[in-house]
């Protein structure tokens, strides 16, 4: 397979090996930089339909179909005795019905090794240190984090899929704030022995604490009997000074009765993690060599499980533009690439603002809603969010605030 460019790219994880999966496909040649060994935790569990999508471009749906994954047909909205369920069967856009909810250590690693199949060079436990873009071609600075020894690398371009670690947006000045909340999560896996017969594995439950509205959890269940479990909230909420993370986290789960009464035999055997101040946002997605992918770019928030979607669609997005300005064509990053995946960002943006305000959980839990609108809300819970068919894509500030306010006054 001829070489029609040289690419880095930097992370191994669902964006990074998408991106170097699509573009070694292409002929292009690609070497992945990861800091880390996999297999490795990682939150971001619950997948949306949309990246299913993605994921087939990728050539990788049979190997995730075979992994045993838990299904995810849709999610399930609960507030004291309010109760709500979308499927995505049910949804106005066309695409995949259902998904996956899965191990990130596990299905981080098996899109590494599908990459790695399809010929891309992954370099395991390499750090970027430094960048350098002022010349005719990127220059990297790699540190082997077993060995200590740097290296000094060049491409034709680099995209950046390192997530949260946000490598390019911290070595070329790049971040900028979000504009949300300081939030936090407090988060783990348990073995959660649910026997409860009308729980429904196969689909996610969001649930808003009885008091505090803006403080939600989350509870997606995996084919081993376990379940990823988290709550989320403003970090004042929590007052965990002098607690221990596990004592936070079951003690906000006591305060909600009915997945305290789900969760009655569960057996927390695995330390509690936490994040806060997660959000963020960059000056610019793509620069003179380079673009950002997924987190690196912009992370919005937990709610929808949208990152993994984002960073997917970036990941398409990007190697659609890149392969083609390798075959010498002219293209315009900001048409092309930023405006197109900003889209659809904003349109995530809009659901999680209105969702910590209460409007869209007003929406949400409404019992007289239309078919016709609920089909359309559905599609972007299964992150259909960039299909300008659907008119909470087109217009979703005025599309959404207008909803709000006709369930408010119903």
């Amino acid at each position: 397979m001829a070489n029609k460019g040289e690419v880095i790219v930097i992370g191994a994880g669902p964006a990074g090996s998408v991106a170097a999966a699509l573009l070694r496909n292409k002929g292009h040649g690609v070497m992945v930089i990861e800091r880390d060994a996999f297999p490795r935790f990682s939150i971001g569990e619950s997948l949306l339909p949309q990246c299913m999508e993605f994921i087939e471009e990728a050539g990788m749906l049979e190997a995730v179909h075979a992994a045993g994954f838990q299904p995810k047909t849709g999610a399930v909205f609960l507030h004291k005795d309010k109760h709500t369920t979308f499927c995505f069967a049910d949804k106005f856009t066309h695409g995949f019905d259902s998904t996956y909810q899965v191990q990130r250590d596990r299905f981080d690693a098996l899109l590494a090794e599908e990459a790695q199949r399809m010929g891309v060079d992954i370099r395991w436990q390499h750090e970027v240190v430094a960048a350098d873009f002022s010349g005719t071609k990127p220059l990297l600075t790699t540190q082997d984090r077993t060995t200590g020894r740097t290296n000094q690398l060049t491409a034709d371009f680099v995209l950046d899929a390192s997530g949260f670690g946000r490598v390019l947006p911290r070595l070329l000045d790049l971040e900028k704030p979000s504009g949300f909340p300081a939030r936090q999560a407090f988060f783990t896996h348990i073995e959660d022995r649910i026997d409860d017969a009308g729980y429904d594995r196969n689909k996610i439950s969001i649930i808003v604490h009885p008091e505090l509205t803006d403080v939600w959890y989350w509870l997606i269940p995996f084919s081993n009997g376990r379940c990823s479990l988290g709550v989320v909230g403003e970090a004042e909420v929590f007052n965990n000074t002098g607690a221990d993370r596990q004592a936070v986290l079951q003690r906000f789960v006591a305060e909600e009765p009915g997945l305290s009464a789900l969760l009655k035999n569960a057996l927390f055997d695995t330390p509690v993690n936490s994040i806060s101040g997660y959000s963020a946002n960059v000056k610019s997605l793509y620069g003179k060599g380079f673009a950002l992918l997924g987190n690196a770019g912009e992370f919005l928030d937990p709610v929808f499980s949208s990152g993994v979607t984002i960073a997917m669609k970036s990941a398409s997005l990007a190697a659609e533009v890149l392969g083609r300005q390798f075959n010498g064509q002219r293209v315009d990053w900001q048409a092309e690439f930023a405006a197109p995946l900003q889209k659809g960002v904003e349109t995530f943006r809009t659901f999680v603002t209105s969702w910590y305000e209460g409007g869209l959980q007003d929406v949400v839990f409404y019992e007289q809603q239309q078919p016709n609108i609920k089909v359309m809300v559905c599609s972007i819970l299964a992150g259909y969010a960039w299909d300008e068919a659907n008119p909470y894509v087109k217009n979703s500030q005025l599309r959404l605030k207008t909803l709000v306010e006709l369930c408010r006054e119903a």
